[in-house]
Protein backbone atom coordinates (compact mmCIF):
# COMPACT_ATOMS: atom_id res chain seq x y z
CA UNK A 1 0.00 0.00 0.00
CA UNK A 2 1.39 3.41 -1.02
CA UNK A 3 1.23 6.12 1.53
CA UNK A 4 0.12 9.39 0.01
CA UNK A 5 2.13 12.30 1.24
CA UNK A 6 0.71 15.75 1.69
CA UNK A 7 2.43 19.02 0.80
CA UNK A 8 3.13 19.47 4.48
CA UNK A 9 5.38 16.42 4.40
CA UNK A 10 7.88 18.31 2.23
CA UNK A 11 10.72 20.06 4.05
CA UNK A 12 9.96 23.70 4.66
CA UNK A 13 12.70 25.88 3.12
CA UNK A 14 14.52 28.04 5.58
CA UNK A 15 13.73 31.74 4.97
CA UNK A 16 17.43 32.56 4.71
CA UNK A 17 17.72 30.21 1.71
CA UNK A 18 16.30 33.09 -0.34
CA UNK A 19 19.55 34.95 0.28
CA UNK A 20 21.87 32.15 -0.88
CA UNK A 21 24.42 33.09 -3.54
CA UNK A 22 26.91 30.25 -3.13
CA UNK A 23 28.38 29.13 -6.43
CA UNK A 24 27.47 32.34 -8.25
CA UNK A 25 30.15 34.00 -10.38
CA UNK A 26 30.42 37.66 -9.36
CA UNK A 27 32.40 40.44 -11.03
CA UNK A 28 33.18 43.46 -8.84
CA UNK A 29 34.85 46.63 -10.12
CA UNK A 30 36.32 49.12 -7.69
CA UNK A 31 37.03 46.14 -5.46
CA UNK A 32 39.97 47.84 -3.73
CA UNK A 33 37.68 50.58 -2.40
CA UNK A 34 35.94 50.46 0.95
CA UNK A 35 32.48 49.46 -0.31
CA UNK A 36 33.67 47.30 -3.21
CA UNK A 37 36.00 45.47 -0.85
CA UNK A 38 33.29 45.06 1.79
CA UNK A 39 30.91 43.58 -0.76
CA UNK A 40 33.66 41.31 -2.08
CA UNK A 41 34.50 39.90 1.35
CA UNK A 42 30.82 39.41 2.12
CA UNK A 43 30.07 37.57 -1.12
CA UNK A 44 33.23 35.52 -0.74
CA UNK A 45 32.15 34.42 2.74
CA UNK A 46 28.76 33.46 1.30
CA UNK A 47 30.33 31.16 -1.28
CA UNK A 48 30.34 33.28 -4.44
CA UNK A 49 33.25 32.93 -6.87
CA UNK A 50 34.79 36.34 -7.32
CA UNK A 51 36.51 38.26 -10.09
CA UNK A 52 37.89 41.42 -8.50
CA UNK A 53 38.90 44.39 -10.65
CA UNK A 54 40.73 47.58 -9.69
CA UNK A 55 43.59 49.80 -10.77
CA UNK A 56 45.27 49.32 -7.38
CA UNK A 57 47.13 46.04 -7.80
CA UNK A 58 48.58 45.93 -4.28
CA UNK A 59 45.26 46.51 -2.48
CA UNK A 60 43.54 44.10 -4.85
CA UNK A 61 46.04 41.33 -4.11
CA UNK A 62 45.66 41.91 -0.37
CA UNK A 63 41.86 41.69 -0.65
CA UNK A 64 42.04 38.45 -2.63
CA UNK A 65 44.45 37.00 -0.06
CA UNK A 66 42.07 37.76 2.83
CA UNK A 67 39.16 36.20 0.96
CA UNK A 68 41.02 33.02 0.03
CA UNK A 69 42.50 32.65 3.51
CA UNK A 70 38.95 32.78 4.85
CA UNK A 71 37.99 29.92 2.55
CA UNK A 72 36.61 31.91 -0.36
CA UNK A 73 37.41 31.86 -4.07
CA UNK A 74 38.79 35.01 -5.72
CA UNK A 75 40.87 36.05 -8.69
CA UNK A 76 42.04 39.56 -9.60
CA UNK A 77 42.17 41.73 -12.71
CA UNK A 78 44.35 44.82 -12.45
CA UNK A 79 42.21 46.93 -14.78
CA UNK A 80 39.67 49.72 -14.55
CA UNK A 81 36.70 49.90 -16.98
CA UNK A 82 38.21 52.77 -18.95
CA UNK A 83 37.32 51.24 -22.31
CA UNK A 84 35.09 48.54 -23.73
CA UNK A 85 38.21 46.40 -24.14
CA UNK A 86 38.90 46.74 -20.40
CA UNK A 87 35.30 45.97 -19.46
CA UNK A 88 35.13 42.91 -21.68
CA UNK A 89 38.47 41.64 -20.38
CA UNK A 90 37.22 41.92 -16.79
CA UNK A 91 34.02 40.01 -17.57
CA UNK A 92 35.82 37.39 -19.64
CA UNK A 93 38.17 36.62 -16.77
CA UNK A 94 35.15 35.63 -14.73
CA UNK A 95 33.72 33.52 -17.53
CA UNK A 96 37.04 31.82 -18.26
CA UNK A 97 37.64 30.92 -14.63
CA UNK A 98 34.12 30.04 -13.49
CA UNK A 99 32.19 29.21 -16.66
CA UNK A 100 29.68 32.06 -16.39
CA UNK A 101 29.05 35.51 -14.99
CA UNK A 102 25.95 35.85 -12.82
CA UNK A 103 26.40 38.99 -10.73
CA UNK A 104 27.90 42.38 -11.54
CA UNK A 105 28.76 45.01 -8.94
CA UNK A 106 30.01 48.35 -10.28
CA UNK A 107 31.64 49.97 -7.26
CA UNK A 108 34.32 51.92 -9.12
CA UNK A 109 33.94 55.69 -9.09
CA UNK A 110 35.60 59.07 -8.72
CA UNK A 111 34.95 62.62 -7.59
CA UNK A 112 36.71 65.89 -8.31
CA UNK A 113 34.98 68.74 -6.55
CA UNK A 114 34.99 72.20 -8.06
CA UNK A 115 32.61 75.11 -8.48
CA UNK A 116 31.25 75.14 -12.02
CA UNK A 117 32.61 78.61 -12.85
CA UNK A 118 36.11 77.45 -11.87
CA UNK A 119 36.21 73.76 -12.80
CA UNK A 120 38.10 72.61 -15.84
CA UNK A 121 36.16 70.63 -18.41
CA UNK A 122 38.79 67.91 -18.08
CA UNK A 123 37.87 67.43 -14.40
CA UNK A 124 34.18 67.21 -15.29
CA UNK A 125 34.96 64.60 -17.92
CA UNK A 126 37.04 62.52 -15.48
CA UNK A 127 34.09 62.29 -13.09
CA UNK A 128 31.59 61.48 -15.81
CA UNK A 129 33.90 58.92 -17.40
CA UNK A 130 34.56 57.10 -14.12
CA UNK A 131 31.00 57.17 -12.78
CA UNK A 132 28.82 56.97 -15.89
CA UNK A 133 30.87 55.80 -18.85
CA UNK A 134 32.57 53.08 -16.80
CA UNK A 135 29.24 51.81 -15.47
CA UNK A 136 27.74 51.78 -18.95
CA UNK A 137 30.72 49.89 -20.36
CA UNK A 138 30.61 47.25 -17.61
CA UNK A 139 26.88 46.83 -18.13
CA UNK A 140 27.37 46.36 -21.86
CA UNK A 141 30.14 43.78 -21.40
CA UNK A 142 28.13 41.92 -18.75
CA UNK A 143 24.95 42.08 -20.82
CA UNK A 144 26.54 40.50 -23.87
CA UNK A 145 27.54 37.49 -21.81
CA UNK A 146 24.41 37.29 -19.66
CA UNK A 147 22.08 37.40 -22.66
CA UNK A 148 24.08 34.64 -24.35
CA UNK A 149 23.90 32.50 -21.20
CA UNK A 150 20.11 32.91 -20.98
CA UNK A 151 20.27 32.34 -17.23
CA UNK A 152 19.36 35.80 -15.98
CA UNK A 153 21.56 37.74 -13.63
CA UNK A 154 21.80 40.69 -11.28
CA UNK A 155 23.47 44.08 -11.65
CA UNK A 156 24.20 46.41 -8.74
CA UNK A 157 25.35 49.98 -9.27
CA UNK A 158 26.61 52.27 -6.51
CA UNK A 159 24.85 55.61 -6.63
CA UNK A 160 24.54 58.28 -3.93
CA UNK A 161 22.02 60.54 -2.27
CA UNK A 162 23.74 63.12 -4.48
CA UNK A 163 21.89 61.67 -7.44
CA UNK A 164 18.76 63.12 -5.86
CA UNK A 165 20.04 66.08 -3.83
CA UNK A 166 22.45 68.82 -4.84
CA UNK A 167 25.46 69.90 -2.82
CA UNK A 168 26.82 73.40 -2.33
CA UNK A 169 30.44 72.22 -2.15
CA UNK A 170 31.15 72.18 -5.87
CA UNK A 171 29.57 68.83 -6.73
CA UNK A 172 27.94 69.64 -10.06
CA UNK A 173 29.95 66.90 -11.78
CA UNK A 174 29.44 64.28 -9.07
CA UNK A 175 25.74 64.97 -8.52
CA UNK A 176 25.11 64.90 -12.26
CA UNK A 177 27.00 61.62 -12.62
CA UNK A 178 25.00 59.96 -9.86
CA UNK A 179 21.73 61.26 -11.33
CA UNK A 180 22.82 59.58 -14.56
CA UNK A 181 23.58 56.38 -12.62
CA UNK A 182 20.01 56.40 -11.29
CA UNK A 183 18.63 56.88 -14.81
CA UNK A 184 20.84 54.08 -16.14
CA UNK A 185 19.55 51.81 -13.38
CA UNK A 186 15.90 52.42 -14.27
CA UNK A 187 16.38 52.30 -18.02
CA UNK A 188 18.48 49.15 -18.02
CA UNK A 189 16.09 47.44 -15.62
CA UNK A 190 13.22 47.88 -18.05
CA UNK A 191 15.35 46.85 -21.03
CA UNK A 192 16.64 43.66 -19.43
CA UNK A 193 13.58 42.56 -17.45
CA UNK A 194 12.52 40.33 -20.34
CA UNK A 195 15.78 38.39 -19.93
CA UNK A 196 15.38 37.83 -16.20
CA UNK A 197 18.13 40.30 -15.31
CA UNK A 198 17.47 42.69 -12.43
CA UNK A 199 19.24 46.05 -12.16
CA UNK A 200 19.28 48.07 -8.96
CA UNK A 201 21.42 50.63 -7.16
CA UNK A 202 22.44 51.42 -3.60
CA UNK A 203 22.51 55.13 -2.79
CA UNK A 204 24.31 55.87 0.49
CA UNK A 205 24.98 59.13 2.23
CA UNK A 206 28.49 59.77 3.57
CA UNK A 207 30.07 56.54 4.85
CA UNK A 208 33.53 55.78 6.15
CA UNK A 209 36.09 55.07 3.43
CA UNK A 210 39.58 56.13 2.45
CA UNK A 211 38.10 59.07 0.57
CA UNK A 212 35.98 60.31 3.51
CA UNK A 213 38.30 59.39 6.40
CA UNK A 214 39.06 63.08 7.06
CA UNK A 215 35.37 63.65 7.89
CA UNK A 216 35.55 61.14 10.75
CA UNK A 217 38.60 62.71 12.37
CA UNK A 218 39.00 65.41 15.02
CA UNK A 219 40.55 68.01 12.73
CA UNK A 220 38.74 71.33 12.42
CA UNK A 221 37.53 70.78 8.85
CA UNK A 222 36.40 67.23 9.62
CA UNK A 223 34.45 68.31 12.69
CA UNK A 224 32.74 71.17 10.86
CA UNK A 225 31.85 69.05 7.86
CA UNK A 226 30.61 66.18 10.04
CA UNK A 227 28.44 68.54 12.06
CA UNK A 228 26.89 69.96 8.90
CA UNK A 229 26.25 66.47 7.50
CA UNK A 230 24.81 65.09 10.74
CA UNK A 231 22.28 67.90 10.85
CA UNK A 232 20.56 66.25 7.87
CA UNK A 233 20.70 62.64 9.09
CA UNK A 234 17.87 61.69 11.51
CA UNK A 235 19.73 58.66 12.86
CA UNK A 236 22.45 61.03 14.06
CA UNK A 237 25.59 59.41 12.67
CA UNK A 238 27.50 58.96 9.45
CA UNK A 239 27.50 55.61 7.73
CA UNK A 240 29.80 52.62 7.90
CA UNK A 241 30.45 50.07 5.16
CA UNK A 242 28.69 47.45 7.29
CA UNK A 243 25.48 49.51 7.06
CA UNK A 244 25.39 48.92 3.31
CA UNK A 245 26.20 45.22 3.10
CA UNK A 246 22.75 43.91 4.03
CA UNK A 247 21.20 45.81 1.15
CA UNK A 248 23.88 44.52 -1.21
CA UNK A 249 23.17 40.91 -0.17
CA UNK A 250 19.46 41.44 -0.75
CA UNK A 251 19.88 43.00 -4.20
CA UNK A 252 22.32 40.30 -5.35
CA UNK A 253 20.36 37.30 -4.03
CA UNK A 254 17.14 35.55 -5.11
CA UNK A 255 15.35 37.43 -2.33
CA UNK A 256 15.18 40.45 -4.67
CA UNK A 257 13.98 38.62 -7.79
CA UNK A 258 10.88 40.85 -8.02
CA UNK A 259 12.81 44.06 -7.30
CA UNK A 260 14.32 45.90 -10.26
CA UNK A 261 14.93 49.46 -11.37
CA UNK A 262 15.15 50.67 -7.78
CA UNK A 263 17.54 53.14 -6.18
CA UNK A 264 17.72 51.98 -2.56
CA UNK A 265 18.66 54.77 -0.16
CA UNK A 266 20.72 53.54 2.77
CA UNK A 267 21.28 56.93 4.31
CA UNK A 268 20.21 57.11 7.94
CA UNK A 269 17.04 58.92 6.89
CA UNK A 270 18.80 61.68 4.92
CA UNK A 271 16.36 61.57 2.00
CA UNK A 272 13.33 61.31 4.29
CA UNK A 273 13.87 64.73 5.82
Amino acid sequence: MTTKTSPTDDPVPHPLDRFAIDGKSAVITGASGALGGGIAETLGAMGAKLTLASGDAESLADLARRITEAGGVAQTVNRRPNSLEDAEAIVERGVDAFGSVDLLVVASGFNQAGFIHEQDLADWEKVMDANVRGAWLMAQAFGKRALDQKTGGKVLFISSVRGRHGNYSGYTAYCTSKGATDALTRSLATEWAQYGITVNAIAPTVFRSGVTAWMFGDNELGLATRKRSLARIPLGRLGEVDDLLGMAIYLLSPASDFCTGQVMYVDGGYTAG
